[in-house]
């Protein structure tokens, strides 16, 4: 479960994006004021923050500085709200290091859309020059090659893709569905088939047809799951 924290002066907002956002699965908890949000930051470390630009102690752009400047949270995703629209203060927040605007009113259903568009593109920001390693497997996310002890693997576009995602969110069982959607628009085809197919394939080259496996999990009724150990 992603975890969010909103930090906005707008109480009555922030009760109904509690209530709204906690129904898509996320964790939320709410600030009214930086310094209170800065400390729960630190504190339960949110996979995403969503921060108003109008608030008292300082203002959203001052907050964003601050935190970009910490090198704990030089990559943590910050989607800013703000009630101005103007294209000078989107330059602004992005210009300071914001990962994304929405100016108010919005529809709860693109802020979902915006945050969970963020926190895909998270790991792969975190970990882009960072070679993904387990039990001998080697995901280099740069030179787009996967090496298994030392022996490079041919793997299709779409193998390498599956299996940078799975590596990637180690831990995390995406359904079917939700492999289709992250991998949808690099291999069209691709869909004409079975993901189950595919999971095939890619656990065939790793030679992961064990039980139990060592790569990648089947987790039954769900689907499927990186549980490699380093």
């Amino acid at each position: 479960m992603n975890s969010l924290l909103i930090i906005d002066d707008d109480t009555q907002l922030t009760e109904v994006l509690d209530e709204y956002l906690v129904k898509f699965g996320f964790s939320v908890d709410c600030a009214h004021v930086p310094s209170d949000g800065i400390a729960k930051i630190k504190s339960s470390k949110p996979d995403l923050v969503i921060l108003d630009v109008m608030l008292p102690e300082m203002d959203g752009f001052q907050v964003c500085k601050k935190l970009r400047a910490m090198s704990a949270y030089e990559d943590l995703p910050i989607l800013m709200l703000t009630a101005r629209g103007e294209v000078t203060d989107r330059v602004v927040g992005l210009e300071l290091g914001a990962d994304d605007y929405l100016a108010k009113p919005f529809d709860p259903r693109e802020l979902v859309a915006r945050v969970n568009s963020l926190l895909r593109r998270a790991p792969a920001k975190r970990n882009e020059a960072d070679a993904l390693q387990s039990n001998g497997l080697s995901l280099d996310p740069i030179a787009q090659q996967v090496t298994l002890n030392g022996e490079r693997l041919n793997l299709t576009t779409m193998e390498y893709e599956l299996l940078k995602l799975l590596m990637t969110h180690a831990g995390k069982t995406f359904s079917r569905d939700e492999l289709m959607n992250e991998l949808r628009g690099i291999d069209a085809e691709l869909f004409s088939r079975a993901i189950d197919t595919l999971v095939s394939r890619v656990r065939q080259k790793l030679g992961d047809t064990d039980k139990p496996p060592k790569y990648i999990k089947t987790v039954w009724g769900r689907g499927y799951c990186f549980i490699g150990g380093v």
